[in-house]
């Protein structure tokens, strides 16, 4: 049986505590998609194409996981894909209420099918969120531990092109 799951954010940008829950996810299973929301009501700073491409090339030298983006429920991708384990990442406690809501709606909105394992993120990137990696990098501060590389390049190409 091949064993596959869903990591889901909307990665604007992607950031070492991501990297960590993709690289721990991706050896618990066969396949790990890394799947991107795109949420038409939220401000992003990268495009969706921006965020796909940081991610592939972020999460190269891992073979098992693929990059893909979505619209609408979760649980509705996860059905369309055949998918049964949601994974999640949790920095903090105060995340585990808001996850644990979520995770409980989705095994309700699928009929009992999909599942989420909780991953606790790394003490070493707790504190680290994708809102504070931009206004750091909009102030002029360094990103260099925080993100990938070539996220790190992105974003202050993005910056300077855009003049924020």
């Amino acid at each position: 049986m091949n064993k596959i799951a869903v990591y889901s954010g909307s990665f604007d940008p992607v950031t070492n505590g991501h990297m960590d829950i993709i690289t721990r996810a991706s050896q618990m299973y066969d396949e790990l998609i890394v799947a991107i929301l795109i949420n038409k009501s939220k401000k992003s700073l990268f495009t969706i194409e921006d965020r796909v491409e940081l991610l592939k090339e972020s999460t190269k030298h891992l073979h098992n996981v693929k990059v893909d983006n979505f619209s609408g429920l979760l649980v509705d991708y996860c059905k369309a894909n055949k998918i049964y384990t949601v994974v999640r990442g949790l920095r903090m406690l105060s995340d585990f209420e808001t996850e644990l809501q979520m995770a409980n709606m989705n095994y309700f909105l699928s009929q009992d099918k999909v599942d989420t394992v909780f991953l606790a993120t790394l003490p070493k990137y707790s504190y680290i969120s994708s809102s504070t990696v931009k206004e750091i990098a909009t102030f002029g501060g360094s990103v260099k531990d925080l993100v990938p590389k070539v996220v790190e390049d992105a974003l202050y190409d993005k910056l300077r092109n855009n003049n924020l």
